[in-house]
């Protein structure tokens, strides 16, 4: 099968990263994105700020490929996702040229004529990748080995605070959003209600509250599903990602002046409609009325249904890559480190098959664009033989400072740590955030 190409889903941060160290070891590969252009997901969230610096946002192999063009990496700054995409994403995929096929979905991914069932000869099948073009032309690709980038972004949490969407939420969805807002002028004077804990739901409460500010009558709330807000606003002094702890601190000062209002222990049960605004209804019967906007940033989990036909073993928890759950479950990292994973611990059933990036990390909030990066290091260095490389680590993190995790989700007290301890925060295809 050597002679078939390996097969990179998604033409993302770590996609990208993937096919660029395959085609420095002379490893044929084809990357298939579903949108039009580069980094589709991470356009939609353009307007975005990351609170990674760039120099934490590029991979080296991606650098080596480009830099006899004449591009430099840049060396200092924190790029929104436009920047990113513009500046480097963009340039990358035009470096790698045909390999990169767009406007293509992947439906499934199998083994020559094998489905899941089957055993017999499964081993020395290649992989067939099913696909579909904008226009609903059908094609098949057989790979010798198949990389799921996909990610996340497609799949946002519901707002419910039981995993499945709240009463009402799907009847309400004209007035709920599950997106990081960029113009929020069209809810002044309106009260605009936040669902979620993470920098995405930061980020939002952020622009409703500077609205707040400029356009008197504007009320803002924010919905935490903890009983405490102690990991709500970063690292403080001893965060090593500063434009998170900047973000974290700009939030509780708007809290602190009153633009916001942060509602803690509120799990969403129920959404009603009341005329033209929402009453949002929580698990204990506690309300906020009045209503005109939801945005709901919870959160995203990958989706795995174009693996239905393929081996794979999946945390039960997480959604995560079996081999790296334990490694970032939020339920026991909060203040643990999250190391470094490759091609060891991404493995699956299916020998051949991985699935990397934030995709991997499944539900975890935990991941970073240099965290993927080291993992299609890894993988590609697998995938062309060499497995000295493929088990080495790479991956320098720094502290973050925060005590994240779930700990005891109604513990009003929070958790803390003595000291600021070496752990990770999302960045990557779920915009620098989820909650």
């Amino acid at each position: 099968m050597d002679e078939l190409p390996v097969v990179v889903i998604g033409a993302g941060p770590q996609g990208l990263a993937a096919a660029a160290h395959l085609a420095e070891r002379n490893v044929d590969v084809v990357v298939l994105e579903r949108g039009e252009g580069p980094a589709a997901a991470v356009s939609e969230w353009g307007h975005v700020r990351l609170f990674s610096a760039w120099p934490e946002l590029t991979d080296a192999a991606a650098r080596r490929l480009l830099e006899p063009t004449g591009w430099s990496a840049p060396t200092s700054g924190y790029p929104t996702g436009t920047e990113w995409v513009n500046d480097y994403l963009a340039p990358l995929a035009g470096v790698l040229g045909e390999r990169v096929k767009y406007a293509t979905t992947v439906t499934g991914i199998s083994r020559q004529g094998r489905d899941k069932v089957v055993d017999g000869g499964r081993k020395s099948q290649p992989f067939t990748v099913h696909a579909v073009d904008q226009d609903g032309n059908e094609s098949r690709l057989r790979a010798r080995a198949v990389i799921d980038a996909s990610g996340t972004w497609g799949i946002p949490n519901p707002a419910g605070g039981d995993g499945f969407p709240a009463l009402g939420e799907a009847r309400a969805h004209a007035s709920i959003s599950y997106r990081i807002p960029d113009d929020v002028s069209e809810f002044a004077g309106s009260h605009v209600v936040v669902v979620g804990a993470g920098h995405s739901a930061t980020h939002a409460v952020l622009r409703l509250g500077e609205l707040a500010r400029r356009s008197p009558g504007t009320q803002v709330t924010w919905l935490l599903r903890r009983g405490s807000a102690t990991n709500v606003f970063g690292g403080g002094l001893g965060d090593e990602l500063p434009e998170r702890a900047a973000l974290g601190s700009r939030a509780r000062k708007m809290i602190d002046e009153g633009l916001v209002n942060l509602v803690t222990g509120f799990r969403v049960a129920e959404f009603r409609q009341d005329g033209e605004t929402l009453t949002v209804i929580a698990e204990d019967g506690h309300e906020v009325a009045g209503v005109a906007h939801v945005f709901a940033l919870t959160g995203f989990r990958p989706d795995t249904e174009m693996l239905r036909e393929l081996r794979i073993d999946l945390d039960p928890a997480l959604d995560a890559v079996a081999g790296i759950a334990a490694e970032i479950d939020p339920n026991t990292h909060s203040c643990g480190s999250v190391g470094a994973t490759g091609a060891r611990e991404l493995a699956q059933p299916e020998r051949g098959f991985f699935i990397v990036g934030v995709k991997s990390y499944g539900r975890a909030p935990t991941f970073l664009a240099m965290t993927g990066y080291e993992q299609v290091r890894s993988v590609a260095a697998h995938l062309a033989g060499d497995h000295e490389a493929a088990a080495r680590n790479e991956l320098v993190l720094p502290d973050t400072g925060v005590c994240g995790g779930s700990g005891d989700f109604d513990d009003n007290a929070g958790s803390c740590c003595a000291a600021p301890a070496p752990s990770v925060m999302q960045i990557g295809l779920r915009p620098v955030t989820v909650g």
